[in-house]
């Protein structure tokens, strides 16, 4: 072997591949200029058959394409999903928003989770006395939703996830067995007067990760509207029958 072509391979061994990388980014048209090059090189491929660079590089495009259709796909499902979650929602507001009835209320509440957003396990708690009667919600007193639930009250925010046994028993009743995941929004209007409960069997239906703008949307509308209509049920003192003249 000459000494020239030992030479001329100890050049190449010190050309680096950071080198080798400027060289190509700085020369954009380098294969426009060398196009047999692109046939010339081999890659090794996952099926462990060489292929070109071009074909390596169609296979490249091919993927990305293919993940980008992909991600397309999901935003517009999320999209119209966020379309149908904003009307159920629009239509439960303004029902709500056209009665001053808490019994009404709720029934408009409860028949929205069941009906359009097909719920399936759902209790609205209010915290009061005796006086908040015929109503679907179930009426307790604070301090049994405090010795209860006072972690999930305290937050005063929507959450998800999976809870202990006995709060599920405390905000679902006799259908906490059923349910494997929930989620749960305090009720505040500058004091905390109810709790309001999804649930689902699916374990993973609700994770910690899970959005919660709507039920979170839905709690600030259900703090507006439904504190006033509790006063005047709770003001409301029973008509007796007057006595009779002797």
């Amino acid at each position: 072997m000459s000494k020239k072509d030992t030479s001329g391979k100890q050049a190449a061994r010190a050309i680096t591949e950071e080198q080798v990388c400027e060289f190509l980014s700085a020369e954009t048209d380098f294969f426009s200029r060398h196009p047999e090059l692109l046939e010339s090189i081999e890659l090794p491929h996952e099926s462990g058959k060489a292929v070109s660079l071009i074909e390596r590089q169609i296979s490249v495009l091919r993927d990305r394409n293919l993940e980008m259709r992909s991600r397309l796909n999901n935003l517009l499902e999320t999209a119209r999903a966020n379309d149908t979650l904003f009307e159920k929602t629009k239509r439960l507001v303004l029902a709500l928003l056209e009665t001053d009835s808490l019994p009404r209320a709720i029934d408009i509440l409860y028949d929205s989770l069941k009906n359009d957003f097909q719920i399936e396990h759902f209790q609205l708690i209010l915290f009061g006395t005796e006086n908040i009667l015929n109503t679907l919600a179930k009426v307790i007193g604070l301090d049994q939703g405090t010795q209860a639930i006072g972690g999930l009250l305290r937050s005063n925010r929507a959450t998800c996830g999976v809870l202990r046994d006995e709060e599920l028993s405390f905000l679902f009743d006799d259908q906490a067995s059923a349910i494997k995941s929930v989620a749960v929004v305090p009720l505040n209007n500058g004091n905390t007067f109810g709790v309001l409960s999804i649930g689902n069997s699916d374990p993973l239906y609700y994770k910690s990760s899970m959005g919660t703008l709507f039920l979170s949307y839905i709690a600030e509308v259900l703090n507006r509207v439904l504190p006033p209509m509790m006063t005047q049920v709770a003001t409301v003192q029973p008509i007796t029958a007057p006595q009779k003249m002797s």
